[in-house]
């Protein structure tokens, strides 16, 4: 628990837990679906693992998650009280898409964009077989340029390093237009026709890439003008 605000009011005693760095956002991944140890890394890449065992258990102990060990295989998952949280999390993604400004640079980050992206794949709009897309991100650094997303029947895999599969479409895009895109600020027609963006591969798959990611939950948050 943070420090005391020392006062009776309920919104003081939730936020004694809830207002400490990070904790929100490891609740938003637990309600994301991510319940392994380095599933959570990677969904919150910027933040220690050392930070992340603290306030897992600082959770837990709270009565907002529960550590499952089954045959040695840990697990963090959210109980009834952590659940009870998903309104008040969504409503926060709510009001920041729609009052927060533009994003700065130091919020770019490929990292959690190809591991937001992995997350709401359609796969009925993915071709049958083993699809692999080539993300290029040609003005950052050499080390986090290239990523791949291998996408099965029943599960998406993120490479940052080449899995050895052939490419089945390749994406030369912006950091910033595509985390646009996931973000519901700009079209994938917008940005391919801006030259933003180039997609690479057989004109059919070209064609349909955008159809095969669902952009993220809070896309269709209108904005206000």
């Amino acid at each position: 628990m943070g420090s005391s605000y020392r006062q009776f009011c309920p919104v003081a005693k939730a936020m004694e837990l809830l207002d400490e760095r990070w904790t929100l956002l490891v609740l938003r991944e637990l309600m994301m679906g991510s319940t392994h140890f380095n599933d959570l890394r990677r969904g919150l890449p910027r933040m220690s693992p050392t930070l992340l065992s603290k306030r897992l258990h600082q959770l837990t102990a709270a009565g907002i998650t529960y550590r499952d060990n089954t045959d040695g295989v840990v697990t963090y998952r959210l109980t009834d009280a952590g659940r009870e949280l998903r309104p008040v999390v969504e409503a926060l993604g709510i009001w920041g898409t729609r009052w927060i400004g533009e994003l700065g640079d130091q919020d770019l980050d490929p990292k959690l964009l190809l591991w937001d992206m992995h997350r709401r794949v359609d796969h009925s709009a993915v071709p049958d077989g083993k699809t692999v897309v080539h993300f290029v991100f040609s003005e950052i650094d050499r080390q986090s340029r290239n990523w791949w997303l291998v996408i099965n029947s029943d599960e998406v895999d993120v490479c940052d390093l080449d899995p050895g599969f052939e490419v089945t479409v390749s994406v030369s895009a912006g950091l910033r237009p595509l985390t646009e895109i996931w973000r519901g600020d700009l079209t994938w027609s917008d940005a391919i026709r801006s030259g933003e963006i180039t997609i690479s591969g057989p004109e059919a798959l070209r064609r349909s890439l955008p159809s095969w990611f669902e952009l993220s939950t809070f896309a269709s948050v209108p904005r206000p003008a």
